[in-house]
């Protein structure tokens, strides 16, 4: 027989086994929470009215032109010191601590005229305390308005935790302050859900190590939600029970 045949015959004879793809398994995990860590403004209460008026009078102390209040939706977040920059125009910026201690003074005296808890967080909260979560709340806002704040709309106070902006503490989007409440609440951070309306709230849970869920309640939508790293969004407080 022909040499060329019998190479022919031999690969035609000699099959190639196909490697079978990888089978992989999957178990869904059900994460076991024992905490809720809440944002203040935009997510448990509606401050955004009283911010943005009390921003708006200081900025016409110093003759400059108010901001429409909707606006304030996409300058508030990151403390107010941040805020007040952000409203002020671009060749003002030298006004900031000038604006910030005017706008402090406003807003101590006017922080409630128009400041509310959306629907459904009281019940939620009553929900939460009595399954025994452990709550807690972090806020950028400075931490004596924070406390005065929850002290004004909780009474008792279900909140293990309730901390603002302190001094050598970094503000949100820094995660110390979330993982030191963390410890001193007893539980750790991958037991918590982060519960919050605007990318630095995601971004603070993400980098704690706990589950960030998203508010559409609050001053942020869903897009910029889902992009700075929510596992979850809700569309209304009740919603978070169906997580736990």
């Amino acid at each position: 027989m022909p040499l060329h045949r019998s190479k022919r015959r031999a690969a035609t004879t000699t099959k190639k086994i196909a490697a079978r793809p990888a089978v992989r398994y999957s178990i869904r995990v059900k994460h076991d929470f024992h905490a809720v860590l809440f944002d203040l403004d935009g997510t448990l209460a509606d401050t955004l009215a009283d911010l943005a008026n009390a921003v708006n009078w200081a900025l016409q102390q110093v003759d400059c032109p108010p901001c429409p209040v909707d606006s304030y939706r996409y300058k508030v977040g990151d403390g107010a010191r941040e805020m007040c920059q952000r409203a002020l125009p671009a060749d003002k910026q030298e006004l900031t601590d000038q604006v910030l201690r005017l706008m402090r003074q406003r807003y101590d005296q006017h922080c409630f005229d128009l400041t509310r808890l959306y629907p459904g967080i009281p019940e939620l909260i009553s929900a939460l305390t009595e399954r025994r979560y452990r709550l807690a709340v972090l806020s950028n806002k400075p931490d004596d308005f924070t406390k005065r704040v929850v002290a004004h709309y909780f009474q008792p106070s279900p909140f293990a935790v309730v901390r603002g902006q302190l001094p050598n503490v970094p503000l949100k989007p820094d995660p110390t302050a979330a993982m030191q409440i963390a410890r001193e609440v007893g539980i750790t951070p991958s037991h918590w859900l982060y519960l919050g309306d605007t990318n630095t709230d995601m971004r603070t849970a993400l980098g704690a190590g706990m589950h960030p869920v998203g508010v559409l309640w609050g001053f942020r939508d869903r897009e910029e939600l889902i992009q700075s790293g929510a596992e979850h969004v809700v569309q209304k407080p009740q919603d978070l029970l169906a997580l736990l």
